[in-house]
């Protein structure tokens, strides 16, 4: 596919977008206060699920694909049926907006980040594991390690910080971006952490030692998320007007594609 194909996905801005284990299913969310099933490849609409009074900022799925959940500017984490789009359930740690969600990869914890820089995690069933004031400014990006011993989060300050499960308890903090913190992501079978900061820098560090292994510059201050293909060999970026993607074998540029807006 050369050309990307373009619709009309959501009323206003589209915040976040994931395919369903069997690529036949698109998630997206937007600043329509909505969540939508898009089939693949007719990209016809399927459902919409509908609860949030504000800016749906994130969604994440359980590894069995049964439950979604969303965080919102409506200060709210909502779990759904997935894909019927049931809500059965509503959390709120704090009266703040709730800027990313992520499920461990035994879909037992929930965890969410919040401007006011709080990180909260749950079971699945919806009862508190801990509460973390994980920075003083907003936090962008919250992860799990695979193992579930260690969540990750980052946000306007320019560290990443660990914090040991389930006690909450701060286990380290890797310095070396020189502004906010967009993205991360455990890959390597936990083995690195990817993080991508706003200073036009992706950097990759050794989870055994927490050390810097690598730093790959960036053409653009304009990224700010990026996403891996399940098995990891593919890195997606997404920057103001295109789509790169990466082979995470040498870290190199193998595509790049252009958007535009529709007609």
């Amino acid at each position: 596919m050369d050309e990307p194909f373009i619709f009309e996905a959501h009323d206003s801005y589209v915040l976040n977008l994931q395919f369903t284990k069997d690529d036949k299913t698109l998630i997206s969310s937007g600043m329509d206060n909505v969540v939508k099933l898009w089939s693949v490849p007719e990209w016809s609409l399927v459902r919409t699920f509908v609860g949030h009074d504000n800016s749906v900022n994130s969604f994440d799925l359980t590894p069995d694909e049964a439950v979604l959940v969303t965080g919102s500017t409506d200060n709210t984490v909502k779990f759904w049926s997935f894909p019927d789009g049931e809500l059965f359930q509503t959390l709120q740690d704090r009266k703040k907006t709730v800027s990313a969600v992520t499920i461990s990869d035994d879909g037992d914890w929930v965890a969410a980040g919040s401007y006011g820089g709080r990180a909260m995690v749950w079971t699945l069933s919806g009862e508190p594991v801990v509460g973390i004031k994980a920075s003083q400014k907003n936090l962008s990006s919250v992860a799990f390690s695979p193992n579930g011993k260690i969540l990750a989060s980052s946000g306007l300050g320019n560290d990443i910080n660990l914090w040991s499960l389930p006690s909450g308890d701060h286990a380290g903090t890797l310095t070396g971006h020189q502004v906010a913190v967009g993205s991360l992501n455990f890959i390597d079978q936990g083995r690195l952490l990817v993080s991508l900061g706003y200073e036009q820098a992706i950097k990759l560090w050794d989870t055994a030692s927490w050390e810097l292994v690598k730093t790959i510059p960036l053409e653009t201050s304009d990224a700010r998320s990026l996403s891996f293909s399940p098995y990891q060999l593919t890195l997606a970026l997404i920057m103001k007007g295109k789509v790169q993607f990466w082979a995470t074998e040498d870290w190199t540029i193998k595509k790049e594609l252009l958007i535009g807006t529709p007609a």
